[in-house]
């Protein structure tokens, strides 16, 4: 992702950020707010929570049943009751976690105040070119993105294991859904990035890695990303590529395991066969 920088912060922001505050109820500029996108951490911009895990649970203030893996830290609070969570990326105090409710299927609700959070109006771009591994890597330094998630799409199968798409009998392949802030990029610009990223001449996977759940497709969501996907493998063919990259209405998308998910960062490694090559 964008490097993170601490953002300055209001009086009532750092009352709640910083010395562990809580706003008022039904104050907040979240709590009853339900477009789709990603709200970040308001100090250090770190993604938190999927606008898809909020739900109304009628307390006042903005309540997510999930977090994003790994971008929350919980510990007991001071007051010897409550647990108490926290931004992982910069420790700002984001609210408290509770259990038992039964509001949703995962019987979990985050809540947290509006003044620890951004909200980012997110688009959703969907790529496949080959190793999910190596293409969230270079979509995670891909300025203007919010979010990525390795994972599926195009097959037939509901909820498809890696293994399952390894054997080649589902359909899938292997997706990167990227989030992005459409004030800070473009569709075009994150389709450069995917066609300047892996080899798009080749027709039978990535590099070493062969098989068709490999291969290089972009899933369309309306007919000027596909306009503009056609644009791009125009422009790269008079300039002499053979383009294999397929494009495909954009259907569900199936996250893959956590094991999956950035998984270079976790390993501190880079790609093997995902290299940059300039063709714009």
């Amino acid at each position: 992702m964008e490097e993170r920088h601490m953002r300055p912060l209001s009086s009532e922001e750092i009352q709640v950020i910083e010395h562990k505050g809580t706003e008022a109820p039904y104050t907040g500029e979240y709590w009853n707010h339900f477009d789709q996108g990603v709200y970040v951490c308001r100090r250090c911009g770190a993604p938190l929570y999927r606008s898809d895990t909020k739900f109304t649970a009628s307390c006042g203030w903005p309540s997510f049943d999930e977090a994003i893996p790994h971008a929350v830290r919980q510990q007991p609070d001071a007051d010897g009751i409550r647990t108490e969570i926290l931004c992982e990326a910069c420790g700002g105090h984001l609210g408290h976690v509770f259990t038992g409710e039964h509001y949703t299927e995962k019987n979990s609700r985050h809540c947290v105040n509006s003044l620890s959070m951004h909200f980012i109006k997110t688009r959703q771009a969907l790529f496949a070119s080959g190793c999910f591994w190596g293409t969230q890597y270079h979509f995670d330094r891909t300025p203007g993105v919010v979010l990525t998630t390795s994972g599926f799409s195009g097959g037939t199968r509901a909820q498809p294991t890696y293994e399952e798409v390894c054997r080649g009998t589902t359909g899938h392949l292997e997706t990167v859904e990227v989030l992005y802030d459409p004030e800070k990029t473009t569709f075009e610009q994150l389709a450069k990035v995917f066609f300047e990223t892996h080899d798009p001449t080749q027709t039978n996977g990535q590099g070493p890695d062969i098989g068709s759940q490999y291969l290089s497709a972009i899933f369309y969501h309306n007919k000027r990303e596909k306009e503009i996907s056609e644009q791009l493998i125009s422009l790269l063919t008079k300039r002499g590529y053979t383009i294999a990259t397929r494009l495909l209405p954009a259907g569900l998308f199936w996250p893959a395991s956590e094991y999956h998910q950035h998984y270079y960062e976790k390993k501190e490694g880079v790609p093997y066969c995902h290299f940059y090559t300039r063709r714009f």
